[in-house]
């Protein structure tokens, strides 16, 4: 079972309120029904693969309008042999598709109505039936995260991204060949939005994994962070080392400095130790990080003084 249709599976045992519920009956029929004439009459069919939402679209219609309607169910015959569930509206379909604010005689609505986009309680709903109709959402345990509505109109579209926005979702619009989409992409939005339709179950498992995942994916850039530094130190020192003992071959470390010879022979005695370890190590100690860092370029750069003249030498010769 997909984390998507335990959502919606959770959404369609929400209880609403019967003008709330018009809303959301109104974004299901919009988004998946279909209208015909049979009998010098309308004709209307809403079809969904999920039976529980073709259960809801059923009951909302029972409860809110005395209409004649009934539930069908068919077996698709091409690619998945699923079942297709047909809530059949046979009579009074003008009245339910204009109290809707879908159709009003011949003429079709394709905005949403102001009535509904004027009210944040009826948008819920709205955009719960919507998620029904045609949502989907990304599992929190994937690699990414994401939620979409697709809508078959692009006007329809824009109405639903509006809505979206007047909860500060950031939704963003894309046209596909087949419709168009208005889909979130930021883990926190997603987990608002199934707040905001009511899916509060599915809201708490979504950021219970995503904490997780993202606690996790933090400690593994923690560890790499440090492991890069590591082999950083460990580069370092082997770099210091080499060029001591190229120091000691050329000239011999009685030659350095007092501070440079004990800073060269701790470094030579100590070469897993950090800056700050190798600062207590000197014979007066409280050396500071910088102090040892200053220390340690020093005899890089008469290293590299030695290492330029035997070159040259070799040159000559």
């Amino acid at each position: 079972m997909s984390f998507a249709f335990e959502v919606k599976k959770e959404l369609t045992m929400l209880e609403v309120h019967p003008e709330h519920a018009k809303a959301e009956l109104a974004a299901l029929i919009r988004m998946n029904g279909t209208l015909s004439i049979l009998d010098h009459d309308f004709l209307l069919n809403v079809q969904t693969e999920n039976a529980a939402i073709a259960r809801r679209i059923y009951t909302l219609i029972k409860d809110n309008f005395d209409v004649e309607s009934e539930l069908l169910v068919r077996k698709k015959m091409k690619l998945k042999k699923n079942n297709v569930y047909i809530v059949r509206l046979k009579s009074g379909c003008k009245i339910v598709l204009k109290e809707l604010g879908i159709m009003d005689g011949m003429l079709y609505h394709g905005h949403v109505q102001n009535e509904i986009k004027n009210n944040k309680q009826k948008v819920k709903s709205y955009l719960r039936g919507a998620f029904l109709a045609g949502g989907s959402v990304n599992s929190p345990d994937t690699s990414r995260y994401h939620l979409e509505i697709h809508s078959s109109y692009e006007e329809h579209n824009n109405d639903i991204c509006e809505m979206m926005q007047l909860f500060d979702m950031n939704a963003r619009i894309h046209e596909r060949r087949n419709g168009y989409i208005v889909y979130l992409k930021e883990s926190e939005k997603i987990a608002d939005f199934l707040a905001l339709i009511g899916a509060t179950g599915s809201m708490f498992k979504f950021e219970d994994v995503r904490i997780v995942r993202d606690m996790r994916n933090s400690v593994n850039r923690l560890v790499n962070c440090e492991n890069a530094n590591l082999n950083k130190t460990i580069d370092a020192a082997s770099k210091q080392i080499e060029n001591i003992k190229v120091i000691e071959q050329a000239r011999g470390l009685d030659t350095l400095p007092e501070k440079l010879k004990e800073m060269a022979r701790i470094r030579l005695n100590h070469p897993d130790v950090s800056l700050k370890e190798l600062g207590e190590l000197l014979p007066n100690g409280g050396v500071s990080k910088s102090g040892v860092n200053h220390r340690l370029r020093k005899l890089n750069q008469i290293a590299e003084e030695i290492n330029q003249e035997t070159s040259v030498q070799k040159k000559e010769i």
